[in-house]
């Protein structure tokens, strides 16, 4: 228990579970857990767990986030985006890091990392023309 006039830390996690389905934009500032569907955005400054069963299409907008289930749409995460072994996702990641299981689906277009080089070396050819 947190003394007088100190925080108190807690880990909530808002959880839709399994035959429930949303229809419209969630905000947050927790962690959240997708067992169920949700068509719309999701932006949350936790993390985003997409269960087996879960399934999200529109645009996830969080800190981190693990995909077990079907994800349709833009993704944007600040820091680790995970793609578990069963996972699919259809659309568009921006991440800071990317780690994908063996067996994950992943069809569309990523951007990983950071900013672009502005003056990237040239690639040097050998004398045969090969690089």
């Amino acid at each position: 228990m947190a003394k007088m006039g100190e925080t108190e830390v807690t880990n909530k996690i808002n959880m839709i579970g399994v035959g429930t389905t949303i229809e419209g934009n969630i905000t947050s500032s927790e962690n959240i857990r997708f067992d169920g569907n949700l068509n719309g955005n999701l932006n949350t400054k936790g993390k985003v767990f997409v269960g087996q069963t879960g399934q999200i299409i529109g645009e996830i907008r969080c800190k981190n986030c693990e995909i077990e289930g079907v994800v349709e749409g833009k993704v944007v995460v600040e820091e680790l985006l995970s793609l578990r072994a069963m996972s699919k996702l259809y659309g568009e990641i921006k991440t800071g890091k990317l780690a994908i299981e063996p067996g994950a689906i992943f069809t569309g277009k990523c951007d990983m990392g950071g900013k672009k080089e502005a003056n990237p070396e040239p690639i040097l050819k050998t004398k045969e023309g090969k690089v």
